[in-house]
């Protein structure tokens, strides 16, 4: 168990950038940093990041938290895994009070697959540089290929020799359980052999460079032996979302704003090696659409190398119009005949070979058209197919002016009118808008009690977000559900700040509202105005850090919610200061809250009278339709002082009374 005063020093430690930065490209925009979110698919960021308040939030999928909750998200850790990952990243030493049996076996399994997959490196690391065996067979084969020893060690290469039950017999001897090993596949299903044996081993990290899997290369000469072999998918190792050396990669493919793409694993390790760094492999499965995912959150640009021939070209290439799908920018660099990515590099050095895929890298619709060319001279009804094969994947793309460029550049190179590829490609993208609405028609829940009309699910909790007041929207706008929205807002966000010397924004709003808190509408907002009415009577701090930390999920989420606003960091100092640009209406509450919080507050009080004036005026009407001389009267007074009050507060809010 990690002692309170650690995590404490973790948590003030941590910078979220910093963070998020090892998993998503991200820009600055104003205060925030915005990115593709990594939780859900999108190709218009908005993801946010606040360095400023330490956490991040989503506008598109509705995640948010601080450092511990994206790395829990993300990365499937437990709440003392992101703990320890956080304080290896920035040097804290942990002094962890040991724990119980009882403790560590109530430990989520993930942390003990992780475990043992990092007991199976160390077995195969061993067995690679320790043994006779490995030296000879193993380590002389990888140096033979040009590795050098550190390349080795740091992408956690290794050997597991020719003998039945070597690691099993050392998981037993060690305390690793069989059953873990078998989730894993490291053992036959009958436990009784290793599933890895006479290979040479490639570990495969996740982004946060976990161990997740490995691959075994066979040392093998004979054709009936596989020559790879992979882990099985498990509840830490999703084949399709994981691609090789990317753990190694996502720094420079974020530096350099491209992906490289290559087939194998020594192709990833060789390029690395030379320097070229920003390369995966998705070895040899094709793409799919959360390894492409994984590329467009850190880039846009992805190039890929082939060295095959030209039929396994043209097969990988129907594959990658899954890409086109996700905006990304695809090129491909064919290289010289027999060679690879591994072998050419070693062959001519990286700066030459950085030229090369520079130079020969091409569009890939481009590539597609003049590769598919040349199989269809002479042939009308094979060139038919072929422009609608091209024309299908331009209509892939979703930005409308880079169909327009490549249609345009296709027509010269197929000898066909730009009109007719622009009929065809506006034909197919109205055929899968059908397509998609037909699919989301046929989902549960989508029946419609008319035929042909699709109905959609709403949401019975509250919006993930809602346009803030500081952009534009004027608080006399705001409905009465609102107006109790925005006091709980400033109050999470600024009641620790001072309106004076002496007084708070909490003391300032909480005493004012004190008798009117019991008739808040929403019993959310209620609580936490009293809770916060509560803690002012102790003299305890009303902040955000206590909103953020608070035990119910609802206030938690509710409080992330209110101090990230999606337009809040598009403001700058710089339209003012530098360019005489002040802003059409008010600055940010940030910058502003003093006059917010009265604002605010004059609204809030405005509701509620409008309210009571309703609710007096229909007391008024059944006293006069009863003969009640007395309450009628009585009610009548009543509604005076209601509309002076009413009028006091109109002047301040710019409002009329009706």
């Amino acid at each position: 168990m990690i002692p309170p005063k650690t995590v404490q020093d973790i948590l003030e430690t941590t910078r979220i950038e910093e963070v998020v930065e090892d998993f998503v490209a991200l820009r600055k925009r104003g205060i925030n940093l915005i990115g593709l979110c990594p939780f859900h698919n999108e190709k218009t960021p908005s993801f946010n990041v606040n360095p400023t308040r330490n956490i991040f939030k989503c506008f598109g999928c509705g995640k948010g938290g601080d450092a511990v909750t994206f790395l829990i998200e993300h990365e499937h850790f437990t709440y003392p895994e992101a703990l320890r990952w956080l304080a290896r990243k920035y040097g804290i030493e942990i002094e962890e009070v040991v724990r119980t049996p009882e403790q560590i076996a109530e430990q989520q399994i993930t942390e003990s697959l992780y475990i043992v997959n990092d007991f199976a490196l160390q077995h195969f690391q061993e067995q690679l540089f320790d043994t006779d065996e490995g030296k000879s067979v193993a380590l002389s084969y990888f140096k033979k290929r040009g590795l050098r020893e550190e390349t080795i060690r740091s992408f956690g290469l290794g050997y597991a020799p020719d003998i039945r039950d070597l690691l099993l017999r050392r998981a037993k001897a060690t305390g690793h359980s069989i059953d873990l090993l078998q989730q894993l596949g490291l053992c036959s299903q009958d436990q009784n052999r290793d599933f890895f044996r006479g290979r040479v081993m490639f570990a495969i990290h996740n982004l946060s460079g976990k161990v997740t899997a490995f691959a075994g290369r066979t040392m093998s000469t004979e054709k009936t032996v596989p020559k790879y072999i992979n882990s099985p998918e498990t509840a830490i190792y999703v084949k399709n979302k994981i691609l090789y050396g990317a753990f190694q990669a996502k720094k420079a493919i974020r530096q350099k704003d491209e992906c490289i793409l290559v087939e194998g694993y020594m192709d990833v390790i060789s390029l690395h090696q030379e320097g070229i760094e920003n390369v995966v492999a998705s070895s040899g499965t094709s793409l799919t659409e959360g390894q492409l995912q994984l590329i467009k959150r850190n880039t846009g640009q992805l190039k890929i190398l082939y060295d095959g021939d030209p039929a396994g070209i043209k097969a990988a290439l129907r594959g990658l119009d899954l890409a086109l799908e996700q905006d990304l920018n695809v090129k491909i660099v064919l290289l010289p005949e027999g060679e690879d990515p591994d072998s050419y590099v070693q062959k001519i050095g990286r700066e030459a070979f950085q030229e090369y895929i520079d130079r020969e890298a091409k569009d890939f619709i481009l590539f597609k058209t003049e590769l598919l060319l040349a199989d269809t001279k002479g042939d009308p009804v094979k060139r038919a197919g072929l422009i609608k094969d091209i024309v299908g994947s331009i209509a892939l793309i979703p930005d409308p002016i880079k169909r327009s460029v490549y249609l345009r550049e296709c027509s010269g190179a197929l000898e066909v009118s730009e009109t007719a590829l622009v009929e065809e490609c506006n034909k197919l993208i109205t055929q899968g808008l059908r397509k998609r609405a037909d699919r989301e028609a046929r989902k549960p829940g989508a029946a419609s009690d008319t035929p042909g009309v699709a109905t959609h699910d709403f949401p019975s909790h509250e919006p993930m977000w809602e346009p803030p007041v500081e952009d534009g929207k004027d608080f006399k706008t705001l409905n009465n559900n609102e107006q109790e929205r925005e006091i709980v807002k400033i109050l999470i966000r600024y009641g620790d700040q001072n309106l004076t010397e002496e007084v708070s924004v909490a003391y300032f709003i909480l005493s004012d509202i004190d008798e009117s808190i019991d008739a808040f509408e929403n019993d959310l907002y209620r609580m936490i105005v009293s809770e916060c009415n509560e803690r002012l009577s102790k003299n305890e701090m009303i902040n955000a850090d206590y909103f953020l930390n608070h035990e119910s999920k609802r206030i938690k989420d509710l409080a992330l919610d209110l101090l990230f606003d999606r337009f809040e960091g598009d403001y700058s100092s710089n339209w003012e200061e530098k360019l005489n640009m002040p802003l059409q209406y008010q600055k940010t509450i940030a910058l502003n809250f003093d006059l917010a919080t009265r604002s605010a507050l004059n609204h809030f009080k405005k509701h509620k009278i409008a309210n009571m004036m309703s609710i007096n005026a229909e007391r008024i009407k059944n006293a006069e339709l009863n003969g009640d001389i007395d309450g009628f009267t009585n009610y009548v007074k009543i509604q005076m002082k209601l509309k002076e009050a009413a009028g006091r507060i109109a002047k301040l809010t710019g409002t009329v009374v009706l």
